[in-house]
């Protein structure tokens, strides 16, 4: 029960007191703020002309009205709530449209994912198949190249004919001999022999990293291993016929005939021959 009580103006001035500020009942609005807070609600009516008591007995008083009007609202519509069931009947075929419409697409899904997946293998085969062609071809280039360098090695080492070319070029060393004079012919011809077994070697050499690039168990490199060893075998006859030419003479052709013996893996060979040659 509120302590408040009122008067009138008369009364009031016929009493001799001043009219005091009574409060306003509280706005229901402040309570429907998203971000309401009590302690603040509470603090921001500290000026109040209010006992503590009326102010609790005002909130309890707004509570029962609001849990009144609550319960009035549940009463008008319970009636609608349970009616609600009997109107939602017939839902079933609609779940169950649903359902087969979301099967449907599951299945169009599954039938797009295994066409796309077919699709992957497929490319993935046609790249494996483009990588297989390519190294095929790179492994043809260097097939030939081998061909060739053995070929080569083998006109210049006269195993095979080489034709006119060689003779032009036999040819044309002769002249360049002669034409050097008697004196420089046999420093001449030791540089030229020299160059000319360093070629030898350098081709060889490149021809047998050509052929482990391509793997040493080849058909083409096997078939060929008979044709290397013949080669082989004349350069070091060649390079052995050059260490005993410049033997106790000229060590700076000996230092470079061992080196290419050592290239050639002969290093023991031409040892041999200097303990023969003493």
């Amino acid at each position: 029960m509120s302590n408040r009580f009122f008067l009138s103006d008369s009364e009031a001035s016929d009493s001799g007191e001043d009219t005091l500020p009574y409060p306003k009942p509280l706005s229901r609005a402040a309570f429907l703020t998203p971000d309401f807070d009590p302690p603040t609600y509470l603090s921001s009516l500290r000026n109040r002309h209010q006992t503590l008591d009326d102010l609790r007995n005002e909130l309890r008083t707004r509570s029962q009205e609001i849990s009144k009007e609550l319960l009035d609202l549940v009463n008008e519509n319970y009636q609608d709530f349970l009616s609600l069931g009997s109107s939602l009947q017939g839902g079933d075929e609609k779940v169950e449209e649903v359902r087969l419409g979301l099967l449907g697409f599951k299945r169009d899904v599954e039938g797009l994912k295994s066409i796309v997946d077919e699709q992957r293998a497929e490319f993935a085969a046609l790249v494996a198949q483009k990588k297989e062609i390519r190294r095929q071809m790179q492994t043809g280039r260097a097939l030939l190249e081998i061909d060739q360098r053995l070929q080569n090695l083998e006109q210049s080492l006269m195993l095979i004919s080489n034709g006119s070319h060689e003779k032009n070029n036999l040819t044309e060393d002769d002249r360049d001999s002669s034409d050097s004079g008697e004196e420089g012919d046999e420093d001449y011809e030791g540089r030229h022999l020299i160059s000319r077994l360093k070629r030898h070697v350098e081709q060889y050499l490149l021809a047998q990293k050509t052929m482990k690039r391509v793997g040493l168990d080849h058909p083409f490199i096997v078939n060929q291993n008979s044709r290397i060893a013949k080669i082989k075998d004349t350069m070091l006859l060649d390079l052995g016929n050059a260490l005993k030419q410049a033997a106790g003479q000229d060590h700076e052709q000996m230092t470079k005939i061992l080196m290419m013996y050592g290239d050639l893996g002969g290093s023991q060979e031409a040892l041999k021959l200097l303990k023969e040659g003493r």
